[in-house]
């Protein structure tokens, strides 16, 4: 088993096929294929199998995956090391976020880090929840995980840096707006309003859900796990939405209203990373985070 075998195995994992791996490679298929057929014969097992022009990770080629990434991720370390001595600052970097925190603070992360670092390319793969996130990291998928839960978060295996508390906002109807002028509301304001919400796990669906035991008249309009989608439903009149404040630029951008909530609920924003054998394209990125950090805190000590 050698690093060009790794390559190519993960190239049609993220291709989802070997043609396209392969043009993504640029070799011809068959070369491609051979390869493969070479890595099964050495391990003993099929890391695919064929279902029409598709290739499907068998049970062998799902565990080989996230050792695969880091074998390679640790050698592009090395080149990448050798050439940040030479004076050369090229990589990529590899991170997985939820998606409240991957409007902030990874937009303002990631507009500094490239600032400083432009030949670095970042690439951002999503996740919906805080074991998605930790086990991506852990098993080498990607190298920073940026999440946010109820609590300040703690995860055996990773490194964690908190990042800052975001206070969930409601955002509002713009065709049912029956509450006045008032700035802050609290949850019983949310009697009788229809509302979208967030999937079962989330901080935003669990404030309803406490509100809906507690006696409070919710209806629930829409269910979305897709959180993109909600600021395009709230603009359409399909219903007001809780969400962090990391939304809530946008959603005035849009020319929606936005009101805090009483009694306040954050959400505690996080970055984890390997503990070891990290790239310097991540190192770079967790000192952007950690300065970040140490602003953001700073505010609210």
């Amino acid at each position: 088993m050698d690093v060009r075998q790794l390559r190519y195995f993960l190239a049609v994992v993220d291709h989802e096929g070997f043609n396209r791996a392969a043009e993504h490679l640029l070799i011809a298929q068959p070369s491609l294929s051979q390869t493969i057929k070479s890595l099964e014969r050495e391990i003993g097992l099929p890391l695919f199998h064929r279902v029409g022009r598709r290739a499907v990770l068998s049970e062998a080629g799902k565990e080989l995956v996230g050792p695969a990434r880091l074998v390679v991720r640790d050698l592009d370390a090395a080149h990448s090391a050798m050439s940040a001595l030479k004076g050369v600052r090229r990589g990529r970097l590899e991170l997985i976020a939820m998606p409240s925190p991957a409007i902030e603070p990874l937009t303002t992360l990631i507009a500094g880090y490239t600032e400083r670092y432009p030949q670095i390319s970042v690439s951002t793969a999503a996740a919906f929840t805080v074991d998605d996130v930790v086990s991506s990291v852990r098993n080498g998928s990607n190298e920073i995980g940026l999440l946010g839960a109820d609590r300040p978060i703690t995860a055996p295996g990773v490194d964690v840096v908190q990042l800052e508390r975001q206070p969930l906002m409601l955002i509002i109807n713009p065709t049912a707006d029956n509450f006045g002028a008032r700035e802050v509301l609290s949850g019983q304001d949310l009697g009788g309003e229809r509302v979208i919400i967030s999937q079962r796990g989330s901080l935003m669906r669990a404030l309803v859900d406490d509100l809906l035991a507690g006696g409070v008249n919710i209806e629930i309009v829409a269910e979305v796990a897709h959180r993109t989608s909600i600021l395009p439903l709230v603009l359409a009149g399909v219903g007001h939405a809780i969400l962090p404040v990391s939304w809530a630029p946008l959603a005035r951008r849009s020319g929606l209203r936005v009101t805090r909530l009483e009694p306040v609920a954050e959400l505690h924003v996080a970055i984890i990373s390997r503990q070891s054998n990290l790239t310097p394209a991540a190192r770079a990125f967790l000192s952007v985070a950690e300065a970040y950090a140490a602003s953001s805190l700073g505010h609210h000590s």
